[in-house]
């Protein structure tokens, strides 16, 4: 089973976070719509540079997304309310649930659940 890296999986990979490490040779799956806020990220504290590199660098990486995902995935938001999951989480952890990766993130929201890989 693979990963599919959330965005802040993605973020902790760039910044060489030591707890991410083992996952540095894994194929980094994703969204554009994570690639999207890491760019914000990027964006934030004015590295427009690395933003770029890495949203090129992933953008075959990406998986498309299907409107019947994102009415699941909005149904999953609605069902964890309380968590006050983002739409982009929501529709990631969906994606990666439907094509058999695990959910990689350090969000604490998603600590405990199923089909994730949690890390600090």
């Amino acid at each position: 089973m693979g990963y599919f890296f959330d965005t802040y999986a993605i973020i902790e990979l760039v910044k060489e976070n030591l707890n991410y490490s083992r996952f540095k040779d894994e194929e980094i799956i994703t969204t554009a719509l994570n690639l999207g806020e890491f760019y914000l990220s990027c964006l934030k504290i004015k590295d427009t540079e690395s933003g770029e590199k890495w949203c090129n660098l992933l953008h075959d990486s990406t998986l498309s997304i299907e409107l019947e995902t994102v009415k699941k995935a909005m149904k999953f938001k609605l069902e964890n309310k309380k968590k006050n999951l983002s739409f982009v989480d929501s529709v990631s952890y969906l994606i990666a649930k439907e094509n058999g990766l695990k959910f990689l993130t350090g969000d604490k929201e998603f600590e405990g659940m199923e089909n994730v890989e949690f890390v600090k």
